[in-house]
């Protein structure tokens, strides 16, 4: 039995959660996601963040969506997560879909702006190429079966 950090020496892997947040357009009705961009990075992504020591990943993801984009949501299905490395270490992004019901958007140093946008306008606005999966996740489960 090896001990932690020993043998392989590999880096523990970075445990984040985020959603990706959905509504009905006040004007139109029609679905509309919310991106947010982080200055510190000038990327647009899902609402998301590391999750705290001991933290439900699914209430860390709630949190992560109220900080960065002051809306309270209510969580669907589990989408697929994400594998990728940040900074040199693995790290783990599990999402889901969730629909925003009440909040106002406040700009912070971490997120300094947020677009509600149609599917496919969200798509070719997200940053990562791997982002792009979850709209297509998130429409799926939306769809009546």
């Amino acid at each position: 039995m090896s001990s932690p950090g020993s043998a392989t020496n590999r880096p523990l892997t970075v445990q984040a959660a985020g959603c990706v947040l959905w509504r009905r357009s006040p004007v139109t009705g029609e679905l509309e996601l919310c991106l947010v961009h982080r200055p510190k990075y000038d990327d647009w992504s899902w609402p998301k963040g590391k999750l705290k020591r001991g933290e439900d990943p699914l209430a860390g993801a709630l949190r992560e969506v109220a900080e960065e984009t002051g809306h309270t949501a209510v969580p669907a299905a589990e989408l697929p997560s994400a594998h990728y490395l940040a900074h040199g270490r693995p790290k783990r992004v599990r999402y889901w879909a969730a629909e925003a019901v009440s909040g106002t958007f406040t700009p912070t140093d971490e997120v300094d702006r947020v677009l509600w946008l149609p599917p496919e306008a969200a798509r070719a606005r997200l940053t990562e190429p791997r982002d792009a999966d979850l709209v297509d996740a998130l429409l799926a489960t939306l769809r009546p079966a």
